[in-house]
């Protein structure tokens, strides 16, 4: 059963990769292109966030699952649960951004949002490097409750199979807990708002143009359609993966209980969205003014009907 566990992760961190540093190489190329200069610098920050995610705690995991011991010092353990929480707080932060920003950039002229076009562009790369600066001092406390395994001490311990988090006191810890995840559901919060603002753009615009495609599209996979679709199902699978993530964590905050398969399991959903975001974010095909998602169709002037909304 461990081989299983163990080659699940594997194939996990492998897939994950892949799909990011895919995800990664096709901004780039359009970066050097001319294109999608803004919206290509949150990705980039995305997807080694995303990264980070997935080969912080899944290369330990999966030769823990191997039968791997003794591979983590005390200062090793600190460093790779403190990794993790500062990468998945910048994933949370950054895949924010991006709804954001694509929110301002397709809202209508006339609405409050059309007057933070230009400014959003000068911010993006400030806001990144600030996520960043703020999950640092958030999480900074993680590695104090973090410690080797094998250190016997008589305190209540989560067993991670190759490092342990320490509870002295389960009322501070989740205090701390809750501490530590308000900026992550301020920013499901807010990424839910602006997803939920695009889907009604999109399809009052796809009303209002509708004479335009005429019986040529079958509405059912028209531009707007399936603008709509991968926004959705992106913002189901962010706030569906982590929303089970923080339950964890939240559960082993208050038990000070660790089974071995919910330990395994929370690890899987922990990597869950980094893995798969990638591969949805492509599935959208870009083009070159940026818009990811509002830009379903490759010969569909979508971007400047939009302008017109």
């Amino acid at each position: 059963m461990d081989l299983k566990i163990g080659i699940i992760f594997l194939v996990q961190i492998l897939i994950g990769i892949l799909g990011n540093f895919s995800l990664l190489c096709h901004y780039i190329s359009l970066f050097n292109a001319g294109r999608s200069r803004s919206i290509g610098l949150i990705f980039r920050h995305l997807t080694v966030a995303n990264s980070l995610v997935i080969l912080s705690r899944g290369i330990p995991d999966t030769m823990a699952a191997f039968g791997l011991k003794h591979f983590l010092s005390d200062f090793g353990c600190k460093v790779v649960f403190y990794v993790h929480r500062v990468a998945r707080g910048v994933s949370i932060g950054t895949t924010c951004l991006l709804s954001v920003f694509q929110a301002i950039t397709i809202s209508p002229r006339n609405s409050r949002l059309a007057e933070l076009k230009v400014k959003a562009l000068k911010y993006i790369g400030p806001s990144s490097i600030l996520c960043w600066i703020l999950n640092m001092l958030v999480n900074i406390q993680v590695p104090m409750h973090v410690t080797e395994k094998w250190s016997n001490k008589n305190i209540t311990t989560i067993d991670f199979k190759y490092c342990s988090a320490t509870l002295h006191d389960k009322s501070k810890h989740l205090l701390n807990a809750v501490f530590i995840s308000t900026p992550d559901v301020f920013c499901l919060g807010l990424m839910t708002w602006a997803s939920f603002s695009m889907v009604f753009l999109l399809c009052r615009h796809k009303q209002r143009i509708q004479h335009i495609h005429g019986n040529n599209i079958s509405p059912r996979f028209s531009p707007e359609t399936r603008a709509t679709q991968t926004i959705l199902v992106l913002v189901s699978t962010f706030v569906s993966f982590y929303t089970l993530s923080s339950i964890f964590y939240i559960y082993f905050s208050l038990s000070g209980q660790s089974s071995r398969w919910l330990v395994n399991i929370s690890a899987f959903i922990n990597s869950c969205f980094p893995t798969t975001s990638s591969y949805i974010l492509l599935s959208c095909n870009p083009c070159a003014s940026g818009h990811f998602c509002a830009c379903a169709g490759r010969n569909t002037p979508l971007p400047h009907l939009i302008r017109k909304i």
